[in-house]
């Protein structure tokens, strides 16, 4: 068995397992593990990521999928009950309909996209390929992913940290992360 058949056979047990956390996820009314839940689905999607050699892109999905995101979800979760209410059966098979309609769009899709692989795809083909060849030559980086994130797209990345940043931000100041301060005072008056 080659490489690229172990590696086919991974990526297809990480869907169905990400298939099989999905469809917990939707089935479960206890809001922890639902949150914990959504953290595994993170990681799932990590590894996956990792197999199909998008690294950089597997790391922002842990850090921020399963880290950033589950502390946030377990922050909101102290303000809510912890078990949801169950929905009336009009509105199970409205998400389904829905679900289904942008499931039969993404398939409708599938045969216009390139190969996986495709060294000729739009992709790699133009810009991927100019990237390749001019990194080593303008930014002295041997790594081509962090030549673009720091230095060809740098205005776009710190524009997403400020967003990130301030997400954050406005995170905590809902969760009344600011307000320990003030209470003091207010019961010293």
């Amino acid at each position: 068995m080659s490489h690229a058949d172990l590696t086919q056979y991974l990526d297809y047990t990480l869907i169905a397992m990400l298939l099989a956390v999905g469809f917990s996820i939707v089935r479960l009314r206890n809001l922890f593990a639902v949150v914990i839940l959504m953290g595994v689905y993170s990681l799932l999607c990590a590894a996956w990521f990792v197999s199909l050699d998008a690294v950089d892109v597997a790391f922002t999905e842990a850090a921020v999928g399963a880290g950033i995101s589950t502390v946030l979800m377990l922050g909101a979760m102290l303000l809510t009950a912890r078990e949801s209410e169950p929905a009336g059966a009009g509105r199970h098979w409205a998400a389904f309909a829905v679900v289904a309609a942008a499931g039969a769009a993404l398939f409708f899709a599938i045969p216009d996209m390139p190969v996986y692989g495709d060294a000729e795809s739009p992709a790699n083909a133009y810009l991927g390929r100019d990237f390749m060849e001019r990194t080593p030559q303008d930014i002295a980086v041997p790594n081509v992913v962090t030549a673009v994130l720091a230095s060809y797209r740098g205005y776009d990345t710190f524009g997403e940290t400020v967003v990130v940043f301030t997400a954050a931000l406005g995170v905590m100041l809902l969760l009344g992360f600011g307000t320990g301060g003030r209470r003091k005072e207010e019961e010293e008056d």
